[in-house]
């Protein structure tokens, strides 16, 4: 019998990395340096594994190939075969990350035989100050581009966005952007590890050596358009799903509930993905399973299942993510 999942957390030691995620997930002391989190993962030698339950031990991979479209939907398999199509992570930045774009899917797959990646951030926390990078200032091309990249003020043309807890930020694919320092998200992606850096700041290792650049691969995976609003503005509300995001990629939702509620599944011919954002809530599926969901904690719901009630002791908000029909 299908029920929600728990994984195992895969925790990345990276230079930028701080010490936010172990405190925000309850978890034992581990080294300060930690980066990301990575909650659900089919990327290449980071497979999920099932944490808890009857099939503790198993791998995100194996439950696919066993269980198929009871576990993703049917539209999903249909549509990505034995591909797992989301990626979630907690990411805190001690430092400010690269800046940086991803390609898309047609880009990806010519290059890469790999997804593209359209991702978005839900701002958890930030210090005062604190803010990001997403898309442009001003307008600009392909050879303005590589010119300010040579010279060095590709930052003078990039829109800085000072954020707050609860701030939504979407990135579709192309859009150049990066995180400041001081902020602490959750990140919903396309399952794809694909990144090209385009500035870093001039930051140099201990040999002198900076990092790899990749300008011209970069070049043709950028759009260069020009956007205004590229924060996303959403209603808070009691209760109920307040949509944050909507594309082909992803549907995700904000619960921000102090009573009882009831999600349906069945109609979503999908999983369905809940990331505790704050709060202890108890998660009940349809066949009176329960499991607890606590602050930092992912929980994969099976497409075979028909509704799971979410009860929170007192308070909880919670991210509700799952793959729409196109």
């Amino acid at each position: 019998m299908m029920y929600p999942l728990k994984f195992d957390t895969i925790l990345k030691s990276v230079i930028w990395g701080g010490s936010e995620i172990c405190k925000f997930k309850n978890l034992p002391k581990c080294q300060d340096g930690i980066g990301e989190s990575w909650e659900i993962s089919q990327v290449k030698d980071n497979v999920s594994v099932v944490s808890d339950g009857s099939l503790k031990g198993e791998s995100l991979t194996d439950l696919m190939s066993r269980y198929g479209d009871k576990l993703l939907g049917k539209h999903v398999v249909d549509r990505f075969g034995d591909k797992f199509p989301l990626l979630i992570k907690f990411i805190d930045a001690r430092d400010n990350l690269s800046i940086q774009v991803h390609p898309n899917d047609e880009l990806a797959k010519q290059r890469h035989n790999s997804f593209g990646k359209t991702e978005m951030w839900y701002v958890i926390s930030a210090q005062e100050g604190a803010g990001l990078y997403s898309g442009f200032s001003k307008q600009i091309d392909a050879e303005e581009y590589v010119k300010r990249v040579n010279d060095n003020t590709i930052m003078d043309v990039l829109q800085f966005h000072p954020v707050k807890s609860g701030d939504v930020f979407f990135l579709p694919a192309g859009r150049v952007h990066a995180i400041g320092k001081g902020i602490f998200i959750a990140e919903i992606q396309q399952t794809s590890d694909i990144t090209y850096r385009i500035y870093d700041y001039n930051r140099k290792d201990a040999n002198g050596k900076g990092r790899e650049l990749h300008t011209e691969l970069a070049k043709d995976a950028i759009d260069y358009n020009m956007y205004s609003d590229l924060k996303t503005i959403y209603k808070p509300e009691t209760d109920r799903a307040v949509e944050l995001v909507s594309c082909k990629y992803f549907t995700t939702n904000l619960l921000d509930i102090d009573k009882k509620i009831k999600r349906d599944i069945a109609d979503k011919d999908s999983f369905v993905i809940y990331i505790c954002m704050e709060g202890e809530t108890e998660l009940t599926d349809n066949n009176g399973v329960k499991i607890s969901v606590r602050r930092g904690d992912t929980v994969l719901v099976p497409a075979s299942l028909q509704w799971v009630e979410i009860s929170p002791e007192k308070s909880g908000k919670l991210l509700e993510c799952y793959i729409p029909e196109i």
